[in-house]
């Protein structure tokens, strides 16, 4: 059986079963670290907490109009401090958060580079923009948006540079103070 090519989903509309990610669980050792990161870095805000396994806690963090990250903080449980190099950590290796708009990508990016979270490196994937960073815990996760210079069917390598933007540079300063160049 043939693989289908589907267009790319641009405009959100693609008729598509699904609606986006609901929610993504992880684990961690310290509740109140991984919430006032994600709270100060993407604005996420805390929908709820209840008890959870084993006289631990969730707390779901609201993290875009309709994705949440549950977080569990389970006494005794120690995976959130295990580590291990991408495609080494099993079935799930990183997350992937979608910025608003190239302005939230940008200050995001300036964000997670103030909190040495990210190097800043921004990779040029042709349709997509993508900045890597690490969350308290050490999860590798991923912000992407759509690449307003990218070419329909233009696909780049990882490690390709987007143009405009530097290092370790906060997003403002490559520019004229407007901005990363696009």
């Amino acid at each position: 059986m043939a693989l289908e090519q589907l267009p790319e989903d641009t405009d959100g509309q693609s008729g598509r079963l699904l609606n986006g990610l609901d929610h993504v669980a992880v684990i961690t050792g310290d509740t109140e670290r991984l919430i006032a990161f994600y709270a100060e870095v993407f604005d996420a805000t805390v929908r709820y907490q209840v008890p959870g396994p084993g006289g631990g806690r969730i707390s779901v963090l609201q993290i875009g109009p309709a994705t949440a990250l549950n977080i569990y903080e389970i006494p005794g449980n120690t995976e959130a401090r295990r580590q291990a190099p991408m495609f080494g950590r099993g079935r799930l290796d990183h997350l992937g958060l979608r910025a608003a708009s190239r302005e939230t990508f940008d200050l995001i990016r300036d964000r997670l580079i103030a909190r040495d979270a990210s190097d800043g490196f921004v990779t040029d994937f042709g349709p997509t923009l993508s900045l890597f960073f690490r969350d308290p815990d050490g999860l590798e996760a991923e912000v992407c948006v759509p690449n307003p210079a990218g070419r329909p069917g233009v696909h780049n390598p990882p490690g390709t540079p987007a143009p405009g933007y530097q290092p370790g540079v906060p997003s403002r300063s490559t520019t004229d103070g407007a901005g990363a160049a696009g």
